[in-house]
């Protein structure tokens, strides 16, 4: 029993520090392109104009982000419901 619980332990930090480390990849990739798209005269405050378009731009690609996910999660459910994918516990 103490082995079942330390590995489900495990498992939900490994998860958790999955989690995480997608969050991050996303700020990253979201700071990136849309700071490079937008924001054309770096200074001390942003136009109206670079402000909405960073906001378009960050609500689009955490849109997408979130869609790809979803879709990644869903074909993973579905080859496992298929027996495509075989989950072994160690």
């Amino acid at each position: 029993m103490e082995n079942e619980a330390f590995l489900q332990e495990a498992k939900r930090q490994i998860q958790h520090q999955h989690a995480l480390d997608n969050a991050k990849e996303l700020i990253d990739k979201i700071n990136k392109n849309c700071f490079e798209k937008c924001i054309t005269n770096p200074g001390a405050s942003f136009s109206n104009t670079e402000q909405n378009c960073a906001t378009l731009c960050m609500e689009k690609y955490s849109n997408a982000w979130t869609a790809v996910s979803f879709a990644f999660v869903n074909r993973i459910q579905r080859d496992r419901s298929y027996g495509a994918i075989k989950i072994t516990e160690a």
